[in-house]
């Protein structure tokens, strides 16, 4: 039969292309998914300054225990502020028999003004020896006025030995001379600047501590008993033992958060991916196979067994496969390449992250893919090939029933499911409510899948006079043809509601989000000025602010992440640190209950609405968290405020994050001018102000907000790429099976016209079915969208009624009709041009 099955093919090119294309584009968009998680998982950064070490001790994630219905669980996640370790671990490793040094190394966020767009880390001298760099030319640096740079750096700054550059570290700027130039082997990572470790120690934000230690072994040294000691030693000081590539995760803090939002977001959009294809290539295979009925019951006519049937259809399925992912692998491969060079340029992750893996994704997605369709083909067959053979084909003359009981119960069920879903979306909030969304939009679409047969004809005779109205006799014919079809319309029905109503669900969610933030940001400043510093500002530069003339208030912000354990588990949320004193007067962050200005000391904290509701928090409470660093704290709540989405879910007093954020400087200083004051004397004080530090600026917080919403568009960007993705795929599978029901007409649309049917009354008639159908896609799709981007807003926003921009609605409204209107007019336009006498001849 498989040979029949390959024959087949040759004489079924209309339904062999459009169910290899649904095939083939499912296969690269889940191989696209599948390839992000598997490089996620094989990268491990690229060990550069760390490569001569046998083990790095450092403290780059957090590991959290809970109990989840009665059972523990842990998480680890990815520490937003890099951790450090203590330096009397330094001495204790260095003691471990077989080691033969030890070397705490500082990694000090560094500016060269030459270079100003290069990114630079800053390191004492004493971890050149860990690559080892190499001095090419010139000397170590030998005093507090000298650096060692990499050739990196030299080569970008045009530096050579004795030379003299600006460098900015700390929020001050300071001359340097350049004593030599050093090189390591290998490639990756930041450049580097190498201090002395005098100097090193005072730039660095965290005394008494080292962002990590790399240990040397003796030679001969046996490596693993070193290291199992050294572990030891670590584990003793809540601290982490790399060897081997992960030293790269030590090394690059940036190839963990890479790693961890690779796999995040291949997972998240391949489940998606993969739900979305269960739905379209089913859909797709199945309409294939009900079109050719008469075939397959000719087949059963004369003799062929059931079995042979299914063999046969299986056969052609699995070989439409086996070439789908002939294509949609490699297509796959070269997207992800386009995605990985993209996340790059946006520095979602460093250069040294790359594509990796690819045979193991490549075969679990065709076998993914081709179990399916070939489910869905098995299924497909069973109505066919259970008659007995002299009821076949007049079974297929005709059009089958609507569908059985279970159907319709499942279909219920499934539409009941969705209604409960929206309590549950609107009783939680944040993640929860988001995953509920989700799973509520799919049910929504399930049950509309399960329940179309009945929704088409319900429509169909609806409309009627609608249609016969519009249209006059083709109208009539329209709706006739729209009720005897309901069944063979599920497909096309159903792939248009999901494009509409998933694509609008989370295109529009993006939409709402941000401008959430952007509202929140700009209702809630209420300073006019503010002054920013792209490579930090210390504090200082808050109190130098405030002793400006007609400066009224001003407030230096810090922002960082902070790691609380929500309802999914331990996740980062955006936070900030705050001067508390005139806090009030340079912003308004909603607040409830509870009072901004008792955020003193390092034992307070003031929470967002939604994250108080989601941890069960009030004013006064003990809130248990991890600052960025990873340092566990417990902190009095003394404020809820609304205004979470503009300034970060947590705010801190700037004294509990002292010494646990990789800068310790501040991100900008709102500044309000008291309102007797002249706007130009303050907004000349502080340009004044902002030349007194290195790469600072003075502007007015609409343009702070303006850049606020700049940042947004880029982090945006992946998630709205996967979802156009997704929704084209959607979309693509209507266009699909509109186009497979279309030139399954030729028999019925020949023997109108030999009936006397015009060929401007068919047109016409063609264009009243597909104006039906689209409107009962829009209209289920709308409110599929509308009650799930409600609900979901309203849960995470606390809005009602969700942001859909005119431009947005207006363009998938054009979008859909202009799909369907091409996708019947263009192949109805075809068979029209065939005779209806040689029309009526041809096979089904």
């Amino acid at each position: 039969m498989l040979s029949l099955a390959a024959q087949m093919l040759r004489f079924r090119k209309g339904s062999f292309i459009a169910t290899f294309i649904a095939l083939a584009a499912g296969v690269m968009i889940l191989m696209t998914c599948a390839l992000l998680v598997e490089s996620g998982l094989r990268y491990h950064g690229v060990p550069q300054r760390y490569a001569r070490t046998v083990a790095v001790v450092a403290d780059r994630d957090l590991t959290i225990t809970q109990t989840m219905f009665g059972d523990k669980e842990s998480t680890t996640v990815v520490l937003p502020e890099r951790g450090s370790v203590p330096e009397s671990l330094v001495s204790r490793i260095a003691e471990v028999p077989g080691v033969s040094k030890a070397v705490g190394d500082r990694s000090i966020p560094v500016t060269s003004t030459a270079v100003p767009k290069t990114p630079v880390t800053g390191h004492g001298w004493a971890s050149a020896g860990l690559a080892p760099y190499k001095v090419v030319s010139g000397a170590p640096p030998r005093s507090d006025d000298e650096i060692a740079v990499d050739e990196r750096f030299a080569a970008a700054a045009g530096l050579r030995p004795g030379a003299r550059t600006e460098v900015v570290a700390r929020g001050g700027t300071s001359t340097m001379q350049v004593s030599g130039v050093v090189k390591a082997d290998g490639h990756g990572g930041k450049a580097a600047l190498f201090f002395t470790d005098t100097r090193a120690l005072r730039l660095d934000p965290h005394p008494g501590r080292f962002d990590a230690i790399g240990v040397l072994a003796e030679p001969g040294a046996d490596e693993q008993a070193v290291i199992g000691a050294v572990r030891k030693l670590a584990d003793g000081a809540q601290a982490k033992t790399y060897v081997g590539e992960e030293r790269g995760l030590a090394e690059e803090p940036d190839a963990a958060a890479a790693r961890d939002l690779s796999i995040q977001a291949g997972g998240a959009f391949g489940g998606y991916a993969a739900m979305i294809i269960v739905f379209v290539a089913a859909s797709t295979v199945g309409l294939s196979v009900r079109h050719r009925r008469r075939e397959l019951a000719l087949l059963r006519a004369i003799a062929a067994t059931p079995g042979q049937i299914r063999a046969m259809i299986l056969g052609e399925v699995g070989l439409l496969s086996v070439l789908a992912a002939c294509f949609g692998v490699p297509a796959g491969l070269a997207s992800t390449g386009w995605i990985r060079d993209e996340l790059v340029k946006r520095s979602f992750v460093p250069d040294t992250f790359t594509v990796q893996g690819g045979l193991l994704s490549g075969l679990a997605v065709t076998a993914a893919v081709a179990l399916v369709a070939l489910t869905a083909a098995w299924i497909a067959a069973l109505r066919t090939t259970r008659i007995r053979p002299t009821e076949a084909l007049g079974e297929a003359a005709v059009e089958k029933g609507l569908g059985g009981r279970a159907r319709v119960v499942s279909g219920l069920v499934a539409l009941a499911s969705g209604v409960s879903l929206i309590g549950v979306t609107g009783a939680t909030d944040g993640e929860t409510a988001l995953g509920a969304a989700v799973s509520m939009l799919y049910t929504f679409v399930l049950a509309i899948a399960l329940l179309a047969p009945w929704i088409n004809q319900g429509a169909a005779r609806f409309l009627t006079p609608v249609l016969r109205t519009v249209w006059g006799n083709s109208g009539y014919l329209a709706a006739a043809n729209l009720r005897a079809s309901a069944r063979g319309m599920v497909a096309v029905l159903t792939a248009l509601v999901l494009a509409i109503g998933f694509g609008s669900t989370v295109w529009f969610l993006q939409d709402n989000l941000r401008r959430q933030t952007e509202l929140q940001a700009h209702d809630g400043t209420l300073a006019q000025h503010a002054l920013v510093g792209s490579t930090g500002l210390p504090a200082s530069a808050a109190d130098r602010a405030r002793d400006l003339p007609g400066v009224e208030a001003a407030t230096g912000v810090r922002r960082t992440e902070v790691i609380v354990n929500g309802q999914l588990g331990p996740q980062s949320v955006v936070a900030q640190g705050i001067d508390p004193d005139g806090a009030r007067k340079t912003m308004d962050l909603g607040v409830r209950s509870g009072n901004i200005e008792d955020l003193r000391g390092k034992d307070t904290v003031a929470v967002s609405t939604s994250l108080a509701d989601s941890s069960d928090w009030h004013v006064g409470d003990k809130a248990r968290l991890w600052l960025g660093d990873g340092t566990p704290v417990t902190l009095r709540i003394v404020a809820v405020y609304d205004r979470g989405f503009g300034f970060g879910n947590v705010t801190l007093g700037k004294a509990t994050l002292t010494g646990h954020t990789v800068t310790g400087l501040d991100d900008h200083v709102l500044v309000r001018a008291a309102r007797d004051a002249s706007s130009g004397e303050v907004t000349a004080a502080l340009a004044g102000l902002a030349r007194q530090y290195p790469a600072a600026t003075a502007t007015d917080t609409d343009r702070l907000t303006a850049a606020l919403a700049e940042d947004l568009v880029i982090s945006a960007w992946l998630n709205k790429m996967l979802i156009l993705v997704l929704v084209g795929y959607s979309v693509l599978a209507a266009a699909n099976t509109l186009i497979m029901s279309a030139l399954a007409r030729t028999r019925e649309l020949s023997l109108l016209r030999l009936v006397g049917v015009t060929r401007g009354q068919v047109k016409r008639m063609v264009h009243a079915e597909q104006a039906g159908l689209l409107g009962v896609a829009l209209a289920i799709g709308g409110v599929i969208a509308a009650v799930t981007l409600s609900s979901v807003v309203n849960a995470v926003a606390g809005e009602r009624v969700p942001y859909v921009p005119a431009p947005g609605w207006a363009t998938i409204i054009a979008g859909t009709v202009a799909l369907a209107l091409l996708a019947a007019r263009l192949p109805i336009g075809r068979l029209l041009r065939v005779s209806p006498v040689e029309g009526i001849g041809i096979r089904e």
